[in-house]
């Protein structure tokens, strides 16, 4: 998974990209993981979207940067969160992405070069 943003040329996964079940998920861990590590480059992180997701997921932005430091793999990643996110919770979030948030990830693929869905 690419975390090094400041070429310009590599961005973070899709938020449409599903791990396990969670949308935004991919794009999250990527931009959190290039923000730890000073390589973001003009992403935010987290951003308004990030938080929301958070939010239905009802943890913290504060908790999954904890997350992110003690696992090294979405499988990891995905654990962690499965022991604090329920299916509904995650369901919900996924909804907010689709149903409110789909024009802003139809403009996020727009701007990297990728054919929205």
């Amino acid at each position: 998974m690419a975390t090094d943003f400041r070429s310009g040329r590599d961005f973070p996964r899709r938020g449409r990209e599903e791990i396990d079940g969670f949308l935004w998920l991919a794009r999250v861990s990527d931009k959190g993981r290039a923000s730890a590590a000073g390589t973001i480059y003009d992403y935010i992180y987290p951003c308004p979207m990030d938080r929301g997701v958070f939010e239905h997921w009802g943890i913290t932005d504060r908790q999954f940067d904890e997350a992110l430091r003690s696992t090294r793999t979405d499988d990891e990643l995905v654990a962690w969160l499965r022991e604090r996110v329920s299916d509904s919770q995650r369901e919900r979030a996924n909804r907010w992405l689709l149903d409110e948030k789909s024009g802003n990830m139809d403009r996020q693929d727009r701007e990297e070069g990728v054919l929205a869905a």
